[in-house]
């Protein structure tokens, strides 16, 4: 073992869930050291404004960042950066040491995992050309914030939530789009029909091409650079490809300890892995659905802000044991362009759309179940997106026959259980 004294937590992961965390454990009066890891050349930051305001030149390359120097030192949280974990030696009890890729060794009492989720890389002739890029990190986001100014013609591969934000934001900075979703719609695993297609009419009236259902079979050169996608054997002229075709969660640390993986790490509802001692949070955590009354067994692996906060706090409470089931609504945001979709719930297993459009560009889709509202999405129509997250968080009930008509408040026509039970 190292002659480094243990640090008392050590969090994998400078994440939003590795920070949460750390944080969340100082809440709680958790006094012993904790070191918080990064494998990037950054302080710890905030992914959401990379497709978004960073790219658009709205806010600096220091406004992502999480906390001041100070606040770390305040805390007793030493932050380490550039420093990417390849072996974790580990004792029954919890305590080990792991080895990173430079031969620094950090030795701990206990372990937290938060090293989120991978962008997915395609296989494709013409793939590793400059120009070609991905869009998961700040280093990304610098790399493309650089090339943008001298292109014109941009290929956007992906349509979901990364697609559709960068393409947004490349289409207001007066670039030429075309951006290829492989799939029949957009966001197709997340929003329902009547979404994909409002994103869809939106995205083409601001002057978006989209190709749906499309195949992309090789990014041709031009030169030394990218001259031109090949989608369908139709070729687009591109002089910058970025692809966002989804995320693979980071389990190769859990694997080699041997914790259960399944589409992420396999955490129980207070964020402990299969060794009962080790947390996982975040993008890489598949954890037992957390929305009251969800069928017994039934595990998700969230990819949002929300998730990871939430998961956090819960993680801290077992560390300190205290330990919290966590149980919650989960919801979501993307800013595209002007357009702001914000969902409320999870709509898998829905039975039945009420459609609430107001003025252009407005509109929420209320999903219900058996007659129960269980999720929404809603575009520029936070009031609604409030009363539906409410409504799910106090089990309350949103009369469909009522929420159709969209000069009605939803707030207004929410039966909650109180009020059920006095009537």
């Amino acid at each position: 073992m190292s002659e480094q004294a243990a640090t008392g937590l050590l969090i994998i992961g400078s994440s939003q869930a590795g920070v949460q965390l750390a944080a969340s454990l100082r809440a709680l009066g958790y006094d012993d050291q904790i070191t918080l890891l990064g494998d990037e050349n950054h302080r710890p930051y905030q992914r959401p404004a990379l497709s978004k305001e960073f790219l658009q030149d709205v806010i600096t390359k220091e406004s992502p960042i999480f906390r001041t120097q100070e606040y770390w030192d305040e805390h007793n949280i030493t932050v380490v950066k550039n420093e990417r974990i390849v072996r974790i030696d580990k004792d029954p009890d919890g305590s080990g040491v792991a080895h990173a890729r430079s031969g620094m060794q950090f030795p701990f009492r206990r372990l937290a995992l938060t090293v989120g989720a991978r962008a997915r890389h395609l296989q494709l002739p013409g793939i590793d050309l400059p120009g070609v890029l991905y869009l998961r990190n700040a280093d990304d986001a610098l790399e493309l914030k650089a090339r943008v100014p001298a292109v014109r013609n941009v290929v956007v591969i992906g349509g979901g939530f990364i697609g559709l934000e960068a393409a947004a934001s490349l289409r207001k900075l007066g670039k030429d789009v075309t951006l290829v979703e492989a799939g029949q719609r957009l966001i197709g695993r997340a929003v329902g029909p009547e979404t994909s297609q409002f994103l869809y009419n939106h995205h083409t009236a601001a002057g978006i091409r989209i190709l749906l259902d499309a195949t992309v079979q090789s990014i041709v050169a031009s030169g030394d650079a990218v001259g031109a996608v090949t989608v369908n054997g139709e070729q687009i002229p591109a002089d910058l490809v970025l692809i966002g075709v989804g995320v693979l969660p980071n389990t190769e640390l859990a694997q080699n300890l041997g914790l259960a993986c399944d589409n992420g790490i396999v955490v129980d509802a207070h964020a402990l892995c299969s060794d009962g001692v080790t947390v996982a949070v975040g993008d890489c955590a598949n954890l037992p659905n957390p929305v009251p009354g969800a069928p017994a067994g039934d595990r998700v692996r969230f990819e949002s802000v929300n998730n990871a906060i939430e998961q956090a706090k819960v993680a801290a409470y077992a560390i300190t044991g205290n330990p919290e089931e966590y149980a919650g609504i989960p919801w979501f945001w993307s800013n595209q362009g002007e357009l702001k979709l914000q969902i409320a719930g999870l709509s898998t297993g829905y039975d039945q759309t009420v459609i609430r459009i107001d003025d252009d560009p407005k509109l929420s889709v209320l999903y219900y179940r058996e007659g129960r509202i269980i999720a929404a999405d809603c575009i520029n129509v936070p009031l609604d997106f409030m009363a539906v997250k409410a409504a799910l968080a106090k089990g309350g009930a949103i009369p469909a026959d009522l929420a159709a008509d969209p000069a009605v408040p939803l707030k207004k026509i929410t039966v909650t259980a109180d009020s059920a039970e006095s009537s």
